[in-house]
């Protein structure tokens, strides 16, 4: 089923449509994109050109050839492709900056960090922004992610980093309305690992934002080893700013690269949080369809139903063989159900905590409580989904995703009605 991109849409999206019809015409928009030229382009903006590692050059000209032949991109969404490139590149430059000036820098450890996983839309966000309440941990922000290092020489007014963000947020979220109910954005939030990795071209966020299978494909055969390299670099420059800690981190995806993660980190420990997927799998297809409609011309929903239920009915079975895998060192892993974690968070907290043998402040505890009590149902909406309108099959799903459920004695809480799910946003 292939959605029309302005129906149910904001003003500022329809007059991006009537943009992108303005703008087919224009030839510095339908030129081919090519690695090496906004390579010079972040080189000339950042006036320096050494980036130390160039292993991102191959991955970066696959996914330019992928956006150029599959993303169906709007002149929208091509600006703003190349936008991100080159904030990506330019952040690049900047680290390897920052290393020349002080080589001590790549010498931070980063001992025992805690990685969050799990089915998309399980509660992973809510626990990690819980987490971030904690003094004592260290989290990725959104506004540190997307610039690493402040912009220019600050001025007056300092360092404005997080104001920017925040500002960049705003206007997307003009254009897509209903995202808070589904994914609230804060520039001060806990950001997932995908916007590090993307910095080196190697993350599965690209996938969740553009229709790019054959970089996909690619991201698949050749592995994610460089990318976790690049992931505890990043976090040595964040820690060199920010002071020590205990690293908090949280991706789905990170369930698809567990050898690379345990090969950078091998003292990591991990949090599986365990939900109902028939209860989130529309909400995963829906997320990644309103994510998608401000940058391609069309979005194929069928299309996106299958990709959502192939990859996390894969993602579930390897959640299974990981824990298989980690039997025999059980003090590395900790099960958390999505029902304990909403129920009663700082409960579920002290339990995690006390497995991983790490002591709770009272200040945290406290900082958690009042956190989750400005935030009803974690600050999500309520959203109702009809798992037709992407090609699902409630009870074929239901068989696909057996025995996961069956492994972690995962109780059904899906309500269908005919062919309607009702879900709440998680």
């Amino acid at each position: 089923m292939l959605l029309s991109p302005t129906a149910g849409v904001s003003y500022q999206y329809r007059l991006i449509r009537v943009f992108d019809r303005i703008a087919q015409g224009l030839e510095f928009l339908r030129r081919p994109w090519r690695a090496e030229e906004l390579i010079e382009s972040a080189c000339r903006r950042e006036r320096r050109d050494d980036f130390g590692d160039w292993s991102f050059v191959t991955p970066l000209a696959v996914l330019l050839r992928s956006y150029e032949t599959e993303a169906r991109l709007t002149a929208f969404g091509r600006l703003a492709a190349q936008w991100d490139m080159l904030r990506l590149l330019s952040n690049l430059l900047q680290l390897r900056e920052a290393e020349k000036r002080d080589p001590r820098l790549l010498d931070e450890s980063v001992e025992e960090p805690i990685f969050i996983l799990g089915l998309p839309r399980s509660g992973t966000t809510f626990l990690h922004n819980l987490l971030a309440q904690d003094p004592a941990n260290l989290v990725p922000r959104a506004w540190q992610t997307i610039f690493p290092y402040p912009r220019g020489r600050g001025g007056k007014r300092g360092d404005r980093r997080c104001e920017m963000v925040a500002r960049r947020f705003r206007a997307f979220v003009k254009l897509v309305p209903e995202l808070p109910s589904l994914h609230p954005l804060d520039a001060r939030g806990a950001q997932e690992c995908t916007d590090i990795t993307a910095h080196v071209m190697r993350s599965m966020r690209f996938d969740m934002t553009h229709h790019v299978p054959s970089y996909a494909d690619w991201l698949e055969r050749e592995g994610h080893l460089e990318a976790y390299r690049f992931h505890k670099r990043f976090l040595q420059h964040l820690q060199h700013q920010a002071g020590t800690g205990r690293w908090v981190l949280k991706s789905p995806d990170h369930i698809f690269a567990l050898d690379a993660l345990f090969k950078v980190y091998p003292d990591a420990r991990l949090v599986f949080v365990h939900r109902d997927p028939l209860r989130v799998l529309p909400s995963v297809a829906r997320l990644t369809e309103i994510l998608r409609r401000p940058f391609a011309r069309f979005v194929d929903r069928t299309e996106v139903g299958e990709q959502a239920s192939t990859r996390w009915s894969k993602g579930a079975s390897l959640l299974v063989a990981a824990a298989d895998r980690l039997q025999d060192t059980p003090e590395r892993l900790f099960h958390l159900h999505h029902e304990e974690l909403v129920r009663r968070p700082v409960a579920a907290i002290d339990a995690l905590y006390g497995h991983f043998g790490v002591g709770l402040s009272d200040l945290a505890r406290e900082a958690m409580r009042q956190w989750v009590a400005l935030r009803p149902n974690g600050g999500y909406g309520r959203n109702i989904y009809r798992w037709e309108d992407y090609g699902l099959d409630p009870a074929v799903e239901e068989r696909r995703f057996r025995a996961y459920m069956t492994r972690f004695k995962i109780s059904p809480e899906t309500v269908t009605d005919g062919r309607r799910a009702r879900i709440a946003g998680s």
